[in-house]
């Protein structure tokens, strides 16, 4: 335990790593309005669009274990300083490209900031704050900040968009992040570990990226290459054979990225895979009503971002209720009731229709997604941290961070296949694109909604209150 007094200037401190954390969740959600601008103006092709959010989480969620031990090891303010100017320099970049393979590398580089600041940012928290009711409370701020933050984003890309252009989304990040920077120094205090032997595992998070890059390229390609053909099949292969790798050198290398001992912890494995499934249900479904909006039902980018006020509005007013629940009557019971909140707000997007009207097909899932967001995300991030010691802090920061990340980039890939696919089929057989385009929307919705019930049926099956109620260890006896 750590016996140091409690930081007077630990609030003030986490209103800046929260104001941070806000800024990188943002930006994974922000470009989906754009996205059509965005297309237009730098001649993306309909594949390859997809790749300006997911070469971000890819980054982001396959340098995040990295980020954290190096938080760690050097030093957490140090680090989230330097994933600030990383990230602020990144943005700049986006704002001023003029080319589809210049915005998708700097999306990169800026996903590689947000892997640095989000689990400094988280450890400094965890570290900074006693375990209990205080620390929940700061977890449940930056939960909830995480969880509105992706519902936000597409309202001020909207807004950003419409009247500023789309190069505003990234160029916004500038300022904040100036502002961050300075203000870290007078606010936030250095941590390490200071008895750690200093090694890296960068071998690791390379790669475990390069697979996950791999993979998603594989299975994005796949409808125009053929699932049979030999460039698919040989993406699969070499992704497999990188990530497989990846975890035989993890029990080799003398300090490894991702220790696999850590996944004794039980409940740690099952906020990790529930989070997982929860983040690649949530990206790829902003992801497809972004598109479904402008593209089948005419919406501009501002008007879609108006829409999305629902869910955005939604989410913050239910933050402070949700993080009240979960200190009142835990974690498991919040998070069972926002999946299953967030599973009847995907299907009810399952009915959409190619002349729909917003008050019918999409304000009643906004709503129920809205208030799905902060129920689900704020337990997540508690039971990830439950009973982990200070030491492993920046690992099982990450490690969640990580899997909301990687979940994200999958299920933008997978469902975004499956409706472009559909709907390519709908067309060549004679469908008009909007129509052929809402029918695949539909089928990825769908899939949104079974990844849901298998987080809920997750959280339900693999989660024990009794683990959740007081941050115990849940280390299985072995």
């Amino acid at each position: 335990m750590n016996a140091i007094a409690p930081d007077p200037r630990r609030w003030k401190a986490l209103a800046l790593l929260c104001a941070s954390f806000f800024m990188v969740v943002l930006d994974i959600a922000i470009v989906n309005v754009a996205l059509p601008s965005i297309g237009r103006e730098l001649d993306f092709s309909q594949d390859n669009l997809q790749w300006v959010v997911t070469a971000y989480a890819l980054t982001f969620g396959g340098f995040l274990l990295l980020g954290g031990r190096l938080a760690d090891l050097l030093g957490r303010r140090r680090l989230f300083m330097i994933g600030l100017v990383l990230f602020t320099l990144a943005s700049l970049m986006c704002g001023l490209a003029k080319s589809e393979g210049v915005l998708i590398a700097s999306r990169a580089i800026q996903g590689l900031g947000a892997a640095i600041i989000s689990p400094a940012a988280l450890s400094i928290i965890t570290t900074t704050f006693t375990e209990g009711s205080e620390r929940n409370k700061a977890l449940g701020v930056w939960g909830a900040v995480g969880g509105t933050g992706a519902a936000a984003g597409v309202l001020m890309g909207g807004v950003l968009t419409k009247y500023l252009g789309w190069e505003w989304i990234f160029w916004v990040n500038v300022p904040v992040g100036a502002i961050a920077l300075a203000l870290t120094v007078l606010l936030v205090t250095e941590s390490r570990r200071e008895t750690a032997e200093r090694r890296f595992d960068p071998l690791g998070a390379f790669s475990v990226t390069a697979g996950l890059v791999a993979f998603v390229y594989a299975v994005s390609e796949a409808p125009d290459e053929g699932w049979a053909s030999f460039r698919t099949i040989g993406l699969l292969l070499v992704s497999g054979a990188l990530i497989a790798f990846f975890l035989v050198w993890e029990t080799r290398v003398r300090s490894p990225l991702m220790p696999l001992g850590i996944f004794r912890n039980r409940l740690l494995t099952a906020a990790n895979i529930v989070g997982l499934l929860q983040a690649g249900g949530l990206f790829a479904m902003f992801f497809l009503l972004t598109l479904y909006m402008q593209q089948v039902l005419g919406f501009s980018a501002l008007q879609t971002g108006i829409g999305f006020l629902a869910t955005a509005g939604t989410a913050v007013v239910f933050a402070g209720p949700s993080q009240a629940l979960v200190t009142r009557i835990g974690p498991k019971p919040v998070l069972v009731t926002g999946l299953a909140l967030l599973t009847a707000g995907i299907l009810w997007y399952t009915q959409i229709s190619v002349d729909g009207s917003y008050p019918v097909d999409l304000l009643p899932g906004f709503i129920l997604t809205g208030i799905g967001i902060p129920l689900s995300f704020i337990p997540i991030n508690i039971a990830a941290l439950a009973g982990v010691e200070e030491r492993e802090a920046g690992l099982a920061s990450g490690l969640i961070n990580t899997s909301q990340q990687i979940g994200g980039a999958i299920g933008v890939a997978v469902i975004s296949t499956v409706a472009f696919e559909h709907a390519e089929t709908l067309v060549q057989s004679g469908e008009t694109p909007p129509a052929a385009l809402t029918e695949g929307f539909q089928w990825g919705f769908w899939v949104g909604g079974g990844i849901w019930l298998v987080a809920l049926l997750a959280a339900i099956t693999l989660m024990r209150r009794e683990e959740l109620e007081v941050g115990a260890p849940a280390v299985e006896a072995t």
